[in-house]
């Protein structure tokens, strides 16, 4: 396997543990491959679920651009949703399944068809 496929099933196993469901590997396979490079850093990989800058950086970057959203106080509640879901007790957010919980959330999978 390669390091790319061992991050995808860390995390589909995320998914399964801090959300109690099964991952659409094809989904979070694409969602990861479109994050590039920055899964293997350990600094970029991750999102700080208490950090508004970081915050802002997400709904922009990932809800605005890449998912064709329209700015609203909607993409805050929704990010803000995924991360309470994932714990504010757990550190290690993975910016691969924040994204995939997003998509998920805004039901918007048909981005990466």
């Amino acid at each position: 396997m390669s390091k790319r496929d061992d991050l995808i099933k860390k995390y589909a196993d995320d998914i399964k543990d801090k959300f109690g469901e099964s991952a659409n590997m094809d989904l979070l396979t694409k969602v990861t491959i479109g994050l590039g490079p920055s899964i293997y850093n350990i600094d970029a990989s991750k999102v700080s679920g208490s950090d508004e800058k970081e915050l802002e950086t997400v709904k922009n970057n990932y809800l605005i651009k890449k998912l064709g959203m329209s700015d609203s106080p909607k993409l805050m509640d929704g990010i803000n949703a995924v991360m309470d879901k994932y714990g504010s007790s757990n550190r290690n957010k993975h910016r691969a399944v924040v994204y995939y919980m997003l998509c998920k959330h805004f039901n918007k999978e048909s981005v990466y068809k």
